[in-house]
């Protein structure tokens, strides 16, 4: 254990021993200091929202479809629920809203994602019979050695959702995994869930996969277009025009 101590910075060692509050989570963060590269305010950042806690925690069936070590790897590489509080959005955005604003802030999204994730790209295009098909995320992940292919859903989920990321991760098995790549996963990250719905759909799910939600999005102020504000400028001024004539003639 000493060479873990030896090459993490001292002030690293002393927030983590500051706000940690088992050797279990203390050497948790210290291996993604390592591994991670993180500087004292990203290890900070990432304390405060408890990543510890909620690793492992996203329901799967990885037991089921996987080798036993590769299960558990890929069990406690996914997370429950992911930190998505450096977006801010709109209310009643929408699927393509929390798309766009994670490929557009993926950094820190692969950071809240964790270790070994590597970003592949945004709707990649898989060619299936005659149609093409466009899954929201791409990632591989190192350790892992596989893809991971990541749905977004901004409501509660339903039992379709896993059929279609079944298929997604598929076509990504038959179109894009390479001999020496272990089969690909999926992660179906929703506003909320049931357990018991997602445990029955996967009892006809043939592939791995997880299904996780997400919270700390922040809502932001829908600003006026132009033409709103000129409307209410056109308003005010015909107020004052007609209190300013009521006005002159009492």
């Amino acid at each position: 254990m000493l060479p873990v101590f030896g090459v993490v910075p001292w002030k690293h060692h002393v927030l983590i021993t500051a706000k940690c509050k088992s050797l279990d989570e203390a050497f948790y963060y210290l291996y993604r200091t390592i591994e991670e590269g993180l500087s004292r305010r990203e290890l900070e950042d990432i304390i405060d929202n408890d990543s510890f806690s909620k690793q492992g925690k996203a329901i799967t069936n990885f037991s089921h479809l996987m080798p036993t070590v590769q299960s558990q790897l890929a069990t406690d590489v996914l997370k429950d629920p992911y930190n998505l509080d450096f977006l801010r959005l709109e209310k009643g955005y929408d699927e393509h809203d929390l798309e766009t604003a994670l490929a557009h802030d993926i950094t820190h999204f692969l950071l809240e994602l964790g270790t070994g994730f590597t970003y592949v790209g945004r709707q990649k295009e898989l060619i299936v019979g005659a149609d093409a098909y466009f899954p929201d995320l791409l990632f591989y992940h190192i350790r892992l050695r596989c893809y991971v292919v990541v749905e977004l859903k901004v409501v509660e989920f339903k039992p379709e959702f896993a059929g279609k990321l079944n298929f997604y991760v598929a076509a990504c098995n038959r179109l894009i995994k390479q001999p020496d790549d272990n089969p690909t996963i999926g992660l179906l990250i929703c506003k909320s869930k049931d357990k018991t719905k997602v445990e029955w759909a996967f009892d006809s799910i043939q592939n791995p996969m997880g299904v996780a939600t997400y919270e700390g999005i922040r809502i932001k102020d829908k600003l006026p277009t132009v033409e709103e504000l000129q409307e209410r400028l056109d308003n005010v001024e015909k107020e004052l025009q007609a209190y300013k004539k009521e006005d002159s003639l009492s």
